[in-house]
C-alpha cells in the first residue's frame, strides 16, 4: 500500500493504490498509522514527504468498507472510527517535517491526511474536496484541526458548501502553502524540505509543533503554561547551546543539515 524511498534523511513516501484513487482502505490506513508512528528522527529521517501514484493524491475513505459498516453495530463503527483517530494523531504528533505533495483530487480523508502533514505543496491542477455531507456523512476528524489552518468562516464553507476548491482558492483560504506546476512537485517539495532543514534545528521543529498541538485553543492560562513548560526545557537541549554560541561566536545561525 505504501512505497518508501530514503534519501539522506528525506523520505519519500507514496500512496499506491492508483486503481483505486488511493482510498484509504483499513490496509492503507494501518501501514501510514505505523510509519508515522514510528520515531523517525531517531531513525535519521528528518522530513517525510508523501505523495500519491497515479493521477490522484487520494480519494478518501474505502466508501464500500464505509457502506459495509453501515450494517453493523455502534462498536464496531467506534473501532473504525478509533482507527482513523490514530491514523491522523499519528500524522500530526509525527516529530520529523511533515509534507504532503498533492496532485489531481484530494478527497474527504484524503484532504483530512494532506492537512494533517505541516506542509502542503499541490500541483496547479490539484482540486480539493470535503464531500462528506454529499453522502450524509460528517467530517469530523478531520474537522478538528482545521483550525490550526483555517479561519472558522472558511472552514464551514468547505465542510458545509461540499464543492470542489481549486488549488488557487485553496491557497488564499490557507488549506495549501504552495501551489506549483504540474510537472514540479516532487522537486518543490524537496527544496521546500531541505530549504527548512538548513534553516530551522530539527529539534526546534519537533518541540515547535508540539507547542502547536497542545498549547493553542487551550484557555489562556493553560496555554501559557504548557508554553513556558516547552521554552524552559528548549534551553537546555544541545541545539539551543549550540545555536547560542554559534551566533555569539560568528553572528550567524547554524546550517542545521551539515
Amino acid at each position: 500500500m505504501l512505497r518508501l524511498e530514503q534519501e539522506d534523511d528525506l523520505l519519500w513516501v507514496r500512496l499506491d493504490d492508483p486503481e483505486r484513487a488511493n482510498a484509504l482502505s483499513p490496509a492503507m490506513i494501518g501501514e501510514i498509522t505505523h510509519l508515522y508512528s514510528r520515531d523517525l528522527r531517531a531513525e535519521g529521517i528528518r522530513a517525510v514527504l508523501l505523495g500519491g501514484t497515479g493521477k490522484h493524491f487520494s480519494a478518501g475513505a474505502d466508501l464500500e468498507h464505509l457502506r459495509s459498516l453501515g450494517e453493523t453495530g455502534l462498536e464496531e463503527n467506534r473501532a473504525d472510527s478509533e482507527r482513523l483517530r490514530r491514523l491522523f494523531e499519528s500524522v500530526l504528533r509525527q516529530e520529523a517535517l511533515t509534507i504532503a505533495l498533492v496532485q489531481g483530487a484530494c478527497v474527504a480523508g484524503g484532504c483530512g491526511l494532506a492537512t494533517a502533514h505541516d506542509f502542503v505543496v499541490a500541483t496547479a491542477g490539484s482540486r480539493f474536496l470535503y464531500s462528506e455531507a454529499r453522502i450524509g456523512f460528517v467530517a469530523a476528524l478531520v474537522a478538528t484541526y482545521l483550525p490550526l489552518r483555517l479561519r472558522g468562516a472558511d472552514i464551514r464553507e468547505l465542510l458545509l458548501n461540499p464543492e470542489f476548491v481549486d488549488a488557487q482558492r485553496a491557497l488564499e483560504i490557507g488549506l495549501v502553502n504552495r501551489v506549483v506546476p504540474d510537472d514540479g512537485l516532487a522537486e518543490a517539495g524537496r527544496e521546500l524540505a531541505v530549504g527548512i532543514l538548513e534553516r530551522a534545528s530539527s529539534e526546534s521543529i519537533a518541540r515547535t509543533k508540539r507547542l502547536l498541538l497542545e498549547a493553542i485553543g487551550q484557555p489562556i492560562d493553560r496555554a501559557l503554561e504548557i508554553a513556558a513548560e516547552i521554552n524552559a526545557e528548549s534551553r537546555m537541549t544541545d541545539d539551543c547551546k549550540r545555536g547560542i554560541s554559534t551566533f555569539l561566536e560568528t553572528k550567524a545561525t547554524p546550517n542545521w543539515r551539515d
